[in-house]
């Protein structure tokens, strides 16, 4: 996550940006899923990994919305452009 977050803090334009955080966006989730799984099946318990696992959420969301501002950022610029 974090080198795919660095990745879009460098990209060249707002789609660039759009894109590498659904990069972001997939691995947290991905992340998500391996740590709710290694609870399911016993590798280790919930209390190990809760902290973890509400930090990562926390990354999720802020990805979600940074995502969102700039897909809504897009949008008003390119209605700016057709004016």
């Amino acid at each position: 996550m974090g080198a795919n977050y660095r990745s879009a803090c460098r990209g060249k334009s707002t789609a660039d940006m759009i894109a590498k955080l659904s990069l972001v966006e997939e691995e947290a989730d991905e992340s998500l899923y391996w740590m709710e799984l290694i609870v399911e099946v016993g590798l280790l318990p919930l209390e190990k990994v809760s902290n973890l696992m509400s930090e990562n959420t926390e990354i999720l969301a802020m990805t979600v919305a940074s995502i969102k501002t700039l897909r809504n950022k897009s949008k008003i610029q390119n209605l700016k452009s057709k004016i």
